[in-house]
């Protein structure tokens, strides 16, 4: 094995992308929720012991389809609030920890 005289330096930090971060989750939020409620669909009699439906039960119907867009729509804002109070904490802490 050859000896080098490069210095190691300290791996980079990796930051979170907020943005990006923000779109994936708020996708997979909204495929989550897409897919609960096909489970809904197909499983109508499992739907009280559906933990993400019973969350949403309480304001609006389900199966109708301002129900299930304003579903949606609060999927993804759930996951750009993940994603605006996650990443930019994870970046900080990865940035205070480096120093």
């Amino acid at each position: 094995m050859a000896h080098t005289d490069k210095p190691q330096t300290a791996p980079a930090t990796l930051r979170i992308p907020v943005i990006a971060f923000g779109l994936s989750v708020s996708a997979f939020c909204a495929i989550t929720y897409s897919l609960c409620v096909l489970f809904y669909i197909l499983f109508p009699g499992s739907a009280e012991k559906h933990v993400l439906l019973s969350f949403y039960t309480p304001w609006f119907e389900v199966l109708s389809w301002s129900g299930f867009f304003l579903g949606l729509l609060g999927s993804i804002v759930c996951g750009w609030y993940i994603a605006l109070v996650f990443g930019p904490i994870y970046n900080f802490f990865a940035a205070w920890r480096r120093r």
